[in-house]
C-alpha cells in the first residue's frame, strides 16, 4: 500500500513537472521568422546619399524617412536587442546610415566624468555618445547632402531592470550642452537651444547637420525646449503626432500593433502636411520579444513584413501612401528601407 502511494506521488510529481514545462514552452515566443526583404537584411540596402535627390525647399515634414528604434541596442539577449549587430562603438549606426536610415533613437546613461554611455535599460551597448557623434560627424562630412534626425532619451530610472546614473555629475542638459559645444556645427543650432523650441525646417537648412527632434527624460518628460516645437506634448508613448504603443503583451497581440501602425500611416499620409509624424513599428513585452514583433512568430505576421506588403499594395486594395513620416523600425530589412525612401518619389 505504501509503495502504491509512493508511485502515485511520483507520477503526480512528473505530471506537474511536465505541465510546468509545457506552460513555459507556450509562454515563450517562438523564434522570429527568417530574414527577408523586410526584416534583418539591413545591408542589402545601399542609400548613402539619397537625400541629394530631394529639393532644398522640401520641408522635413513632407518626407518619408526610415529610422531605427533603440538604434544601438545590439547586446543583452532576445528581450533587449532591437537591431542587427554590425559592431560596437557605433559601427552599427554607421551601417544603418549607409543603408539609408535617417532617423535615430539614442538612449543614454549619465556616466562618471560627465559623459553619456549608450544603454538599453540596464544593458550597456558597448558605445558612448562620443562614438555616436563621431560616426554622425564623419558621415555628414562625407555626405553633406544628408541630414539625420535624432531623438535623444535619458534612459535611467534607477528602477529594477533599468540603469542608475553615476552620482555627483552635472545635470543631463548641462552634459548635453558640453557635447554640443565640443562639436560646433554638427547639430542644427536652432534645435539644440534649451530655452527656445524651433519650427520644423526645410531640408536645405539642415543638410550636413543633425536635427534634434526632442530630448526626453527617463519617464518621458522633455528637457527644456530642445528640439522641435510641434513635439511639446511628446512624452512617454503616443502623443498628437506620435504612435508609440510599445506594449505588445503577447505574440497574438502583434496583429493589434500592426493595425496601430497602419492607422497612423494612413493618418500621416493624409494628415497635416506641415507636421512631422512619427510611427514606431516596434514593441515588446515579457511574452513578445522585439524580434518577434518585428519579424513575426508562431505563424503571426510581424510588423516589418506587413509594412512592406502594405506599402507595395496598389489603389485597388487601399488608398496609396503618399507620405510615411518618420518610421521607427526594429531589425529593418533592406527592401523595407528602400520602399520607404521610394515614397518620396525618387
Amino acid at each position: 500500500m505504501e509503495s502504491l502511494v509512493l508511485r502515485r506521488r511520483v507520477v503526480a510529481g512528473l505530471a506537474v513537472s511536465l505541465l510546468a514545462a509545457a506552460a513555459a514552452i507556450v509562454a515563450l515566443p517562438a523564434p522570429a521568422f527568417a530574414a527577408d526583404a523586410s526584416y534583418r537584411s539591413l545591408t542589402t540596402a545601399s542609400n548613402p546619399d539619397w537625400l541629394r535627390r530631394v529639393a532644398d525647399g522640401a520641408n522635413l515634414a513632407s518626407l518619408s524617412l526610415p529610422g531605427t528604434h533603440q538604434s544601438l541596442s545590439i547586446h543583452g539577449g532576445s528581450w533587449t536587442q532591437t537591431q542587427e549587430n554590425h559592431g560596437n562603438g557605433a559601427a552599427t549606426l554607421a551601417a544603418q546610415l549607409d543603408a539609408g536610415i535617417r532617423v535615430v533613437d539614442i538612449r543614454v546613461r549619465i556616466n562618471a566624468g560627465n559623459t553619456f554611455t549608450v544603454h538599453h535599460g540596464a544593458v550597456y551597448q558597448q558605445a558612448n555618445f562620443d562614438d555616436v557623434l563621431r560616426v554622425l560627424g564623419g558621415f555628414l562630412a562625407q555626405r553633406p547632402s544628408e541630414t539625420v534626425i535624432m531623438r535623444l532619451k535619458h534612459e535611467c530610472t534607477g528602477e529594477l531592470g533599468s540603469c542608475s546614473d553615476a552620482g555627483g555629475q552635472l545635470t543631463f542638459p548641462d552634459i548635453f550642452d558640453r557635447y554640443r559645444d565640443a562639436r560646433p556645427g554638427l547639430f542644427w543650432a536652432p534645435s539644440v537651444n534649451r530655452s527656445t523650441a524651433t519650427a520644423t525646417p526645410t531640408l536645405g537648412a539642415v543638410r550636413g547637420k543633425v536635427v534634434l527632434a526632442v530630448a526626453h527624460g527617463p519617464r518621458g518628460g522633455r528637457y527644456g525646449q530642445y528640439g522641435l516645437a510641434q513635439f511639446a506634448d511628446w512624452g512617454h508613448g503616443s502623443s498628437t503626432y506620435v504612435q508609440d504603443e510599445y506594449n505588445v503583451p503577447n505574440v497574438g497581440a502583434i496583429a493589434t500593433k500592426r493595425d496601430q501602425v497602419r492607422r497612423h500611416l494612413d493618418a500621416t499620409s493624409y494628415g497635416d502636411p506641415t507636421k512631422l509624424y512619427v510611427n514606431f513599428a516596434s514593441g515588446s513585452s515579457v511574452f513578445a520579444t522585439p524580434a518577434a514583433v518585428a519579424g513575426g512568430a508562431l505563424g503571426v505576421q510581424g510588423v516589418d513584413p506587413f509594412l512592406l506588403v502594405y506599402l507595395n499594395e496598389g489603389p485597388e486594395v487601399h488608398p496609396p501612401v503618399h507620405r510615411t513620416g518618420l518610421v521607427m523600425l526594429d531589425f529593418p530589412g533592406g527592401g523595407l528601407i528602400d520602399k520607404i525612401i521610394s515614397v518620396n518619389g525618387i
